[in-house]
């Protein structure tokens, strides 16, 4: 640790920089007290770095809980907030005892960034309506609608109102972030100035620019002594614990929390070649840092991806960065209070709508195209849920419409089928998953063939197949034969993958071109895995000859020459 420790410790004053007016501003937007978000980041600083299981991730008060939080003063109160937060930590805690910090990263990722997007959506709606000095209307449509109105008072000069000189602040916010972000930093002599977080510059000139022009609009209330702001649990607090709807509370914290955490300690992975996360690890001291910050009546915290990105490239590299962030929040605002308390609130609001928007516009999101319009769909769906409805909502309707998007998926099979009536032939076109639920289908596709005709059934494009299917047509062809016709089966690389796995008693590959029906249940059937072939193997077969039922195969070593020339 002495090895790297100025590395951390330049690291450790950058990530200060970022985080200082992130916490004052998701304090602010949780309806929390400023000192709320800078306890909960002195307490991710210099108690869940010591535990982390991610060495670089910085954990502290996040956007993706000021709606959870907010939702949670409306519902109960200030007040219930500590022993909800404790609740949550303790569920982390147990679930990283019986490791189920794995499990957390299955979630699908089009529910994941469909979360954060439904997140960001709200913190723009309501951080909007602050950002003009005004208040926000508590629902998130009662926000949208009148996103019209707070507009037209941050535009119209009033003399009895301020609201015009706020927005004026928010929006010079906003702009020095982008113009400072932009700037070639990288090519200056002085390349600490690089380091220097866009929305700390934006924070010092909205400051600067309200102390000139002496702006009559809302500044930070800090009070004297922290202390004064911390709520500790009291014994008529803990008498809720056996409400359910507390219960379920604690488990949306948890679950929001643990979540956006392990999205951030992956991404911290990609970030840092050789970093590992232990995710039980993690898990665990993130519980230990929501029972203190439940405790001190504080909020609750997450593993936060732009303060852990920052300290990744700031060149960090061990947990000292994120303990020694942690000193300087504490030692900044002990020491200088008033300082914060020239910030405009305007300003604070105006960075978080920015990070609203880059929440929803993320490189992540937008990937998703790639992956098909079933993943748009369920990233679509979970957003707009969470945004007319509720956030964990939201969540388990994303959760359940990826299970049926699975199913469907594992159940669909799609049939296309070409005649050529001058050579008496068929040809079946196979694609997705053919199992017993697509019988019905397959079977009215075979049965409509010709009697004395032959039959191609094109098996390359098929994931997965199972006994059902491969009984229905090994009967009926038996029973075509019987008629004149013939069934000819291109395998592709299910047959390459088959031949691969299996060998003969005397030790030779089982062929590709399995020939009769009762030839290949009975290998079927010796095989451990007897219920479904499926495409595993992706290896190129070139040149393999279809399979034709009815056809035998030579034995002994001419069976192993013609399968050499058969499958190269």
């Amino acid at each position: 640790m002495r090895k790297y420790f100025f590395n951390d410790l330049l690291a450790s004053i950058v990530v200060f920089l970022v985080a200082l007016p992130l916490c004052m501003g998701v304090a602010i937007a949780s309806g929390m007290p400023v000192s709320a978000g800078i306890i909960t980041g002195c307490v991710g600083g210099l108690v869940v770095s010591v535990l982390s299981g991610c060495p670089l991730q910085v954990s502290g008060p996040a956007a993706g809980l000021v709606v959870v939080v907010s939702e949670l003063i409306h519902q109960h109160g200030i007040e219930s907030l500590g022993v909800i937060f404790m609740l949550a930590g303790a569920i982390q805690i147990s679930a990283g005892f019986v490791g189920l910090g794995q499990w957390f990263r299955a979630v699908p990722p089009s529910v994941i960034h469909g979360m954060l997007s439904g997140i960001g959506v709200l913190l723009i709606l309501s951080q909007f309506h602050v950002m003009v000095d005004d208040s926000p209307k508590g629902e998130a449509w009662k926000n949208l609608v009148s996103i019209p109105e707070a507009f037209y008072k941050g535009i119209v000069h009033s003399d009895t109102t301020s609201h015009h000189l706020a927005a004026m602040i928010g929006v010079c916010t906003i702009l020095t972030v982008i113009i400072w972000n932009k700037l070639p930093l990288q090519k200056l002599p002085w390349k600490w100035i690089s380091h220097i977080p866009g929305a700390l510059v934006a924070i010092v000139a909205a400051t600067a620019i309200d102390g000139f022009l002496n702006l009559p609009i809302k500044h930070v209330d800090l009070p004297a002594n922290l202390l004064s702001d911390l709520r500790f649990p009291t014994t008529q607090s803990f008498n809720h614990l056996t409400n359910f709807d507390l219960l379920f509370d604690a488990f949306a914290v948890a679950f929001v929390a643990t979540c956006e955490t392990m999205l951030t300690a992956t991404a911290v992975d990609k970030m840092v070649v050789g970093h590992r996360t232990k995710y039980d690890k993690e898990m665990k001291a993130q519980g230990v840092g929501n029972i203190v910050c439940g405790f001190l009546g504080v909020l609750p915290m997450t593993g936060v991806i732009v303060r852990s990105g920052v300290n990744a490239k700031a060149g960090a590299k061990t947990k000292l960065s994120s303990f020694m962030h942690g000193l300087w929040l504490l030692a900044f605002v002990c020491l200088l209070p008033a300082v914060v308390r020239l910030v405009p609130v305007s300003s604070l609001a105006a960075l978080l709508v920015l990070t609203g928007y880059k929440l929803v516009m993320s490189e992540e999101s937008k990937d998703l195209r790639k992956f098909g319009k079933g993943e748009v769909a369920v990233f679509l769906t979970t957003l707009a849920s969470i945004v007319f409805i509720d956030l964990l909502t939201g969540v388990l309707v994303g959760v359940i419409l990826s299970i049926g998007k699975l199913l469907y998926h594992f159940s669909h099979l799609n049939i296309r089928k070409e005649a050529e009536d001058s050579r008496h032939k068929t040809s079946l076109y196979l694609r997705g998953a053919a199992t017993f639920l697509s019988l019905p289908k397959l079977a009215q596709a075979i049965e409509d063939v010709p009697p004395d005709s032959e039959l191609h059934v094109h098996l390359e494009d098929v994931d997965y197949i199972d006994h059902a299917c491969l009984d229905l047509l090994m009967t009926w062809d038996k029973q075509h034969r019987a008629s004149g016709g013939n069934l000819v089966i291109d395998w592709g690389t299910l047959g390459a993958m088959y031949r691969d796995r299996r060998r003969t008693p005397r030790g030779n590959l089982v062929k590709a071109d399995l020939t009769t029906g009762s030839e290949l249940l009975d290998l079927l059937q010796e095989d451990e895995d007897n219920d479904v072939f499926m495409k595993g193997d992706r290896r190129k077969v070139d040149g393999a000859n279809p399979i034709t039922m009815g056809e035998t195969p030579k034995s002994g070593v001419d069976t192993e020459e013609q399968e050499e020339k058969t499958v190269r």
